[in-house]
């Protein structure tokens, strides 16, 4: 069997969940596990938040699994229903809906339905995604209050800059305007503005990044927030290869030794959720020390330096990212994020639970 694993850490998603709560600790958290708990399977996840108020997801399949699995939080779907056959299948198992266009709300004034559902209606307050914009607003909630399928109501948001410089002020300035004497529950705040902006933390907040152990901020490392990895990605050396100077590793010989260089080949690659565009000198830790990799990832392999580790062997540990290499390093040479190399992990790894 390849060596390559992947390892969920159940306690890190409760700690990181404490550190959410701790930021806000007069609203209700929202545990965000869509795509599958950003790759780390939905149940794991589910499970290792067992203390979150509630979950968001996408799609009503997700949803309903929860529930099948004895959930009993509440569970909003991010993007609401896509068809009128599904508000029943919501309303039976009590699972609130987004509503954020014209259509949703026609859908739930014409639905037959025997048991109302909660919704949450979206503003647009610069993301130009999803959501009524401001000015159209009072009309939606209005509408909505006044429909016999609509249990309880609540107001949200989605910040399109609460990661950057540009923060939340003009946004959240807009949704308080367009809301002003609505007397609903209020969501806000997702793992950015948790962190960076207590104006933010209303009724419910929506963790997200944060409780996988990722940083929702470009530039500040997910330690200085507090949070731990919830998955750690693991591999083996297979073999070694001696490389002289002026030999080159890989396809398209992207690496060149430049002095005698002990290459490992690992067994993981880009069919493995590994960065495919990841360069050389992305970094890894091999036998517990820190390195990188040189040269082209492969679909099954990739290559690392370990000239400076003679105790590096064949069947020597290689931490892909986890607790010595955060995702967010190996995303940000690689020029991506960390989220998208979390959702990216491959079916045909193995994935173990641990407490």
């Amino acid at each position: 069997m390849r060596p390559i694993q992947a390892t969920i850490h159940l306690g890190a998603l409760r700690h990181n969940l404490e550190v959410a709560k701790s930021h806000a600790p007069q609203s209700r958290a929202m545990a965000v596990v869509k795509a599958n708990g950003y790759g780390h399977g939905l149940l794991r996840i589910a499970q290792g938040l067992d203390d979150a108020d509630g979950f968001a997801v996408l799609g009503l399949n997700e949803a309903i699994g929860l529930r099948e699995a004895g959930f009993n939080q509440a569970i909003l779907l991010l993007e609401g229903v896509f068809h009128e056959r599904e508000l029943a299948g919501a309303a039976q198992d009590d699972i609130s809906l987004v509503v954020h266009h014209l259509e949703q709300v026609r859908m739930l004034e014409q639905a037959f339905m025997d048991t109302p559902v909660s919704v949450f209606i979206k503003m647009n307050t610069g993301m130009n995604r999803l959501g009524f914009r401001p000015e159209h607003y009072a009309g939606a909630v209005s509408r909505l209050a006044a429909c016999r399928n609509v249990a309880q109501i609540a107001l949200m948001t989605h910040f399109a800059t609460a990661d950057d410089s540009l923060g939340v002020a003009g946004p959240l300035a807009i949704f308080n305007q367009a809301t002003r004497g609505m007397a609903y529950p209020v969501s806000l705040a997702n793992s950015a503005a948790i962190l960076r902006y207590p104006e933010t933390h209303t009724d419910w907040v929506r963790p997200g990044i944060m409780l996988y152990g990722a940083s929702p901020v470009a530039g500040t490392p997910a330690k200085a927030y507090g949070l731990r990895p919830a998955m750690s990605l693991a591999s083996a050396v297979i073999a070694i290869q001696n490389l002289q100077a002026g030999d080159s590793v890989g396809y398209g010989h992207r690496f060149t030794a430049s002095r005698p260089t002990r290459v490992g080949i690992v067994a993981c690659g880009y069919a493995d959720g590994y960065p495919r565009h990841a360069p050389s000198g992305t970094p890894v830790a091999v036998a517990g020390r820190m390195t990188q990799t040189l040269g082209r990832v492969s679909m099954d392999m990739l290559f690392v330096d370990i000239t400076d580790i003679p105790e590096a062997v064949v069947g020597s540990a290689v931490e892909l990212w986890g607790e010595h290499v955060p995702v967010d390093a190996v995303a940000e040479i690689s020029g991506t994020v960390g989220y998208e190399l979390l959702c990216a992990l491959a079916a045909r790894v193995p994935v173990k639970v641990v407490s």
